[in-house]
């Protein structure tokens, strides 16, 4: 029996459930294995980045630790107490330490304008120095007498600098005596000139400012200087502080010392050291015995009119007498 064909299918029908199965099912199979290849290198760059703050925090924790925590840093630095003064024979009196003078409160009463000078406007620097010193009723007659022109003694030419703090300069004068220097400085008030130092200070001495502070250095002595720190206090120039400060090495022996003679060696010669004589004697030469013999022998004496300060000759030698021969018998 021949078989019969297959029947014709209808243009616009569906094809049979068991052909569209077929189409459709590498479709369906294909969609699982596509998944896991596009999730791998996220879940491998989440797991590195979370391992990377893991040890980052680990980092933190370990080397600043939690807020409050105790560290032990090892044993703490043995403090050492600062060093105070220990007086020695503390149960005597000993004088009061140095105390600095309280600002603008001196025994001395507030200095006065020197009388009959006036100036226009707060410049000083027109000022004629040697009008000022010399109706200035505080400069000494040795002053004066430097204003005249003495021999060895000078004007200093006036130096301006601000030592009050006011901005505008004062007048600093020097007047150089037959004996120590004079300094003045004088400051302006209103249009007269008020003296707010004076003091006398040695030949050879230095001068400076110091912002508003003036110091004055003396040659003391020939290794040493005595520096004097003077401020403004409000009313004067005040002394605030005194220093001697070392300046060079201490000198040897001076020229009219002599050193002690260094010690010798046994069997080497020292040096000679002159003895004053014994006044001149006039007259012959006394006799002085001679040991080990018989007789006398006569030691030279100085004669008259010999320098005072002439060394004594040298004694001579003991003779010792030698013993005759035996005379010879017949």
């Amino acid at each position: 029996m021949a078989a019969s064909p297959p029947p014709r299918r209808r243009a616009g029908a569906a094809p049979p459930r068991a052909v569209r199965a077929a189409t459709t099912a590498p479709a369906t199979t294909a969609t699982p294995t596509a998944a896991p290849a596009a999730t791998a290198p996220v879940t491998t760059a989440l797991s590195t980045l979370l391992a990377a703050l893991a040890a980052l925090a680990a980092f933190l924790l370990t080397a600043c630790g939690a807020p409050g925590e105790l560290r032990d840093h090892g044993p703490a630095r043995q403090v050492t107490p600062p060093t105070v003064p220990q007086p020695l024979w503390s149960g005597l009196a000993v004088a009061p330490p140095p105390t600095s003078p309280a600002p603008g409160r001196s025994s001395e009463p507030p200095p006065q304008p020197v009388p009959d000078v006036t100036f226009p406007g707060p410049d000083l620097t027109a000022v004629d120095v040697r009008a000022v010193l010399a109706k200035d009723p505080g400069v000494s007659q040795d002053e004066r007498r430097a204003l005249d022109g003495c021999p060895g003694c000078e004007v200093r030419a006036p130096e301006f600098r601000d030592l009050t703090g006011d901005g505008r300069p004062e007048l600093i004068a020097a007047v150089g005596t037959v004996g120590p220097v004079v300094l003045h400085v004088y400051t302006a008030v209103g249009d007269r000139l008020l003296p707010v130092l004076r003091v006398q200070v040695l030949k050879g001495f230095g001068a400076e400012t110091v912002g508003a502070d003036l110091w004055l250095h003396e040659p003391t002595t020939v290794t040493t200087r005595t520096s004097s720190h003077y401020q403004w206090d409000g009313t004067r120039l005040g002394l605030l502080e005194q220093r001697v400060e070392g300046i060079g090495p201490i000198p040897g022996p001076g020229p009219g010392t002599t050193a002690e003679p260094e010690a010798t060696p046994a069997g080497t010669p020292g040096p000679k050291v002159s003895r004053p004589s014994d006044p001149p004697v006039t007259g012959r030469p006394q006799p002085s015995p001679v040991p080990g013999g018989t007789g006398w022998a006569a030691t030279p004496q100085p004669q008259s009119g010999a320098g005072v300060g002439a060394p004594r000759p040298a004694a001579s030698q003991p003779v010792r007498p030698t013993a005759a021969p035996p005379e010879a018998k017949p």
